[in-house]
């Protein structure tokens, strides 16, 4: 049962092998023109430049990820309040909660699925690297190539084959001591800052208590632990990839916090600052970025500042704003959140008969 499984997954993996080994094979070809192809440092740089390459193309899922955990954050304290008010009714807080997630337009699930995407290009690279490593290739560019195999298998790099692990080695004195030692710790180091940064830099203090902010808490040590443990087993060259990875998740979060804080985060008010520093104003900023927003979407859009347009959606899907009467306003906060329902002034109805007797009757008409 377990083999038919492992043959399954294997199936399904092969388009991705196929993708990184591709890719890995390429820069090599690429770095030796520059470089001996057997040296340690030509497989370092291709390396480097396949998880480049790779995380490059994953931005987009990557910034989906990060605008859905953004908004679970926004209405955490919503939700929160709803379970202040029926806790003790968990069917009647199940269903407020659906129906604060309907009308902020947040999807629980949409957090979850773009790291769904991603975990099996990471599982790709990592049994690509792994398995050149230990001489079982896996991926067409590689099984083809047994001598390229053979080239990164007994390619060193401060006296250590990139194959080397340290548990193979014995924790013995020696280059692989060294080079593996650093590798872990690095490795280790660079997930528990990236973690704490975005616990302390740009999640909101409402989001930091109770029993989600505790796991949140917890992960950021459990996660490096296992790095610690676990990474002694692992080829020089597979901890390469991984704190190449690291690294360039803490860059792409630095660029987040730096230019898109989340609101009512320590990074938010430092962004504030350097806005206001700069003559701009921050709420304007963030309206422009709504309305962006809503305008992907093919949401409607309503400007503040602007009250005589009112955007209205056809049945065609097109989207016009025409000009309103000044009762027919639609008004945005300056964080430029979903525009307020528009209320207008209803003739009150009459009857026939109340409107002969509201009419003006003519001098020396009878009754």
């Amino acid at each position: 049962m377990f083999d038919a499984i492992g043959g399954f997954f294997d199936m399904l993996m092969q388009p991705i092998y196929w993708v990184m080994s591709g890719i890995l094979v390429g820069a090599h070809s690429l770095w030796s023109m520059v470089m001996d192809p057997n040296s340690g440092w030509t497989w370092v740089l291709a390396i480097v430049s396949l998880t480049v390459v790779v995380r490059t193309l994953m931005i987009p899922l990557f910034v989906r990820q990060i605008n859905s955990s953004r908004s679970m954050q926004l209405v955490a304290p919503k939700a929160r309040a709803l379970q202040e008010k029926y806790g003790s009714d968990r069917e009647r807080y199940g269903q407020e909660v659906m129906k604060l997630y309907k009308e902020e337009g947040v999807n629980p699930a949409a957090s979850c699925l773009p790291l769904l995407l991603q975990m099996p290009v990471f599982l790709g690279l990592f049994y690509v690297l792994n398995g050149a490593a230990r001489g079982t290739p896996v991926g067409t560019w590689f099984v083809d190539r047994p001598l390229l195999v053979e080239s990164l298998q007994k390619s060193k790099i401060f006296g250590t084959e990139i194959s080397a692990t340290l548990a193979q080695n014995g924790f013995v004195f020696g280059p692989t001591l060294f080079v593996a030692g650093f590798l872990i710790i690095a490795m280790t180091a660079s997930l528990f800052f990236m973690q704490l940064m975005m616990m302390r830099k740009n999640m909101p203090p409402e989001s930091l208590e109770g029993p989600f902010a505790q796991q949140q808490k917890m992960m950021l040590y459990l996660f490096p632990a296992i790095y610690l443990f676990t990474g002694v087993a692992f080829p020089i060259g597979v901890m390469i990839y991984w704190l190449a990875s690291n690294l360039w998740t803490i860059g792409q979060q630095w660029i987040l916090i730096h230019n898109n804080p989340t609101p009512n985060t320590p990074a938010f008010i430092d962004w504030e600052e350097r806005m206001k520093a700069k003559g701009k104003d921050p709420a304007e900023i963030l309206r422009q970025r709504a309305e962006k927003t809503r305008r992907k979407r093919g949401g409607p859009v309503a400007t503040a500042g602007d009250p005589t347009k009112v955007a209205r959606q056809g049945r065609t899907g097109s989207t016009s704003a025409p000009a309103a009467k000044a009762d027919d306003t639609t008004t945005t906060d300056a964080a430029g959140s979903a525009p307020r329902p528009v209320k207008r002034q209803q003739p009150s109805k009459k009857t026939r008969s109340n409107r002969k007797q509201a009419r003006p009757r003519k001098p020396g008409a009878s009754t």
